[in-house]
């Protein structure tokens, strides 16, 4: 313990860094599990689908939705959702839906644009479409 506050006492600026990594790193964790929206596998987005009717919408541009999708995804570019692109999705208010970006990444914001919007029962598919295909699981073109 000694050898830990004689080190961090003459690194004062690396110590502060490393303090900063572990307290973001905390907050972020802390927000992801008190999020009203989840992060799902993909075995639980096929679980969804096929056992509640989720809708999985995918909120890549149209070329690289044509390239390949989950089957029965739902193609509404994020642009799109950004323009009050919510009336569309309507129709699916009470069922489950999974917003499906490339690699998870910007489906999040979108999510909370949903849930805000009303939507009860968002997630986000964790790794994205990166995730579905690594997995080997089917793709519609």
């Amino acid at each position: 313990m000694e050898q830990l506050i004689a080190f961090a006492s003459s690194n004062g600026m690396l110590s502060a860094v490393w303090v900063a990594l572990v307290v973001m790193i905390l907050v972020t964790t802390i927000k992801m599990k008190m999020s009203p929206i989840k992060q799902i596998s993909t075995q639980d987005l096929t679980f969804l689908m096929n056992r509640e009717e989720g809708v999985a919408l995918d909120i890549r541009k149209e070329k690289e939705f044509k390239a390949g999708h989950i089957l029965d995804a739902i193609n509404l570019p994020s642009e799109k959702i950004s323009k009050n692109g919510l009336t569309s999705l309507e129709k699916h208010k009470d069922k489950p839906i999974i917003v499906v970006c490339a690699a998870g990444m910007s489906a999040v914001q979108i999510a909370n644009d949903l849930f805000k919007g009303g939507f009860t029962r968002v997630s986000v598919l964790k790794g994205g479409m990166n995730s579905w295909t690594g997995a080997g699981l089917p793709v519609a073109k």
